[in-house]
């Protein structure tokens, strides 16, 4: 019997049309291989849906929202939305996460399918929530070692006076694509970039800005018991790799990246290092920048752009496999989580029965 996998994308984010790219990628991908797949779209209302006309991109165009039915999950499964109320159960075997920026990639859909014990071949919710903020990543980092770029964290209402070294980067904190992100040169340009940067978000890190520097791109995902680590590209655009740049096509990439020897295993070795201290799940991509000899780890992706499939495999068939034992993988976690003890300690017997009324 084949598996029902509910591929989640879309979003309440900035990066909802992203994310459409990939989700409708991936379940294309599956259903071709033989999954029964379900698309779950959630549009930037925060609405989910789900249906046919969610496989095909073409349907998304000029930011329509196709006319799919409603859905709303629970216990292992989902209810599909009927003329006049929810009644058509579909269980779900496992699901994978494609929603790019927001609550989506924030841990809200983790959080979703760990209360509706659905298996998730995506990043858990401690490692979505912890990556997806800027500021959070840099702690974290810093607490396994790994060097990042010195940076500054501004709240909204703080002040920059302390800035006095330029040029410096300014990013949101929880934004992705590189949107929202700025270069300034002097004081004035902060300011702006800053006030920018605060419509969208209410907190921005002000880093070092690296002007001769690399940009160097490495996947990692857990498959089959064995960890796959992808070769290291190298992505260039302006002087900000821009969302046009990732997605557009005006950027470049080559893979593998021309790096010493030592360098590429740096850059492997952090990002295998991250992914199995932090038990992470999924496919992950860790993005680098290199100063002459130094390995800074940037940012770290627990769902990235087309889920890196262009990293990990030659072609849709193998990626198909990837994402196969990426499933297994996820089931396999959920049965072992689920043969676990639940105590029940009989504490309430020591209580009378009247304890806690209110009169």
């Amino acid at each position: 019997m084949s598996e029902n996998i509910a591929v989640f994308f879309g979003g309440v984010s900035s990066e909802n049309e992203i994310s459409v790219i990939t989700g409708t990628m991936v379940c294309n991908v599956l259903k071709r291989g033989g999954m029964n797949v379900f698309p779950v779209y959630i549009t930037q209302s925060g609405t989910y849906l789900s249906g046919v006309q969610l496989f095909s991109i073409k349907n998304f165009a000029n930011g329509a929202v196709p006319a799919a039915k409603a859905v709303a999950f629970a216990a292992g499964g989902m209810y599909i939305c009927g003329r006049r109320s929810f009644k058509k159960f579909v269980r779900i075997d496992c699901a994978v996460n494609c929603c790019h920026g927001g609550w989506g990639e924030g841990g809200g859909v983790s959080g979703l399918c760990a209360a509706m014990s659905l298996p998730l071949a995506s990043a858990g919710i401690f490692e979505s929530s912890l990556f997806l903020d800027k500021y959070l990543t840099k702690l974290a980092l810093s607490a396994l070692g790994v060097p990042t770029v010195e940076y500054v964290y501004l709240s909204e209402g703080c002040s920059a006076d302390g800035i006095a070294h330029f040029p410096v980067m300014v990013k949101p904190a929880r934004l992705g694509s590189s949107i929202g992100v700025a270069r300034a040169d002097n004081a004035e340009q902060l300011n702006d970039a800053l006030s920018a940067a605060f419509l969208l978000d209410d907190g921005v890190l002000i880093e070092r800005c690296i002007t001769d520097r690399r940009e160097i791109n490495c996947a990692v995902c857990l498959a089959g018991g064995e960890l796959a680590v992808s070769p290291c590209e190298e992505v260039f655009g302006g002087d900000i790799l821009s969302y046009d740049d990732k997605y557009s096509g005006s950027g470049k990439r080559v893979c593998p990246a021309d790096l010493p020897e030592d360098t590429e295993k740096e850059v492997k070795g952090i990002a295998s290092l991250v992914y199995t201290r932090l038990n992470m799940r999924g496919i992950v991509r860790f993005d680098f920048i290199l100063d002459g000899q130094t390995v800074y780890l940037s940012e770290v992706n627990t769902v990235p752009g087309s889920l890196s499939n262009y990293l990990l495999a030659e072609n849709y068939d193998d990626f198909y496999k990837l994402l196969c034992s990426l499933i297994a993988t996820a089931q396999s976690d959920r049965r072992k989580a689920h043969s676990k003890l639940l105590l029940n300690t009989g504490i309430i017997n020591n209580f009378a029965s009247n304890t806690c009324k209110i009169k």
